[in-house]
């Protein structure tokens, strides 16, 4: 597994990547932080990162980010289900738990899903901001849980909505 560092606004991340796909992106020392990063081999220009980058730079100015990048999370079918669903979620937008919930349900016809077992999904995305998991709110829109921090989640929505509280940093 390629890494690195990358600086941004809201404080380093960690990047991983193999095979040209990027496979992680942590706030260093978040909640669910891999464990295993001792054994991966530093790779600042591996071509993933050069790309997420210019993906983090635009996000971080204020812009809906166009750089695609090739994504390959990690995790269960049903984790992988609820990523996808999170990559839907427009710029500047949010869904909650339960609407997630109740979208697999109808899409899967399944006779029910809580709103839990979304979030411990959306809890363990390995790919910050690229899927957005800080898009996803509580019941009636309550600001709750992220793995970076609440703080985080609290600055990355406001400057999705043109309000960036990193650019006076």
């Amino acid at each position: 597994m390629q890494t690195c560092i990358i600086e941004t606004p809201l404080g380093p991340m960690r990047a991983a990547a193999e095979a040209e796909a990027l496979q992680g992106l942590w706030f260093v020392g978040q909640t669910y932080f891999p464990p295993q990063t001792d054994t991966w081999r530093e790779q600042p220009d591996y071509p993933v990162f050069t790309l997420l980058r210019t993906w983090l730079r635009a996000y971080f100015f204020g812009n809906p980010p166009s750089t695609e990048l090739s994504l390959a999370p990690q995790g269960s079918p049903f984790r992988l289900w609820v990523w996808q669903i999170l990559r839907e979620i427009p710029y500047g937008h949010t869904r909650t738990y339960g609407a997630i919930a109740r979208q697999i349900v109808e899409e899967q016809a399944l006779p029910a899903l809580s709103a839990q077992a979304v979030g411990a999904a959306v809890g363990h995305n390995p790919i910050s901001l690229i899927i957005p998991c800080h898009r996803v709110l509580g019941v009636r829109g309550r600001l709750t849980g992220y793995a970076g921090g609440i703080e985080k989640k609290q600055a990355l929505l406001a400057g999705e909505q043109g309000c960036r509280p990193w650019a006076s940093a």
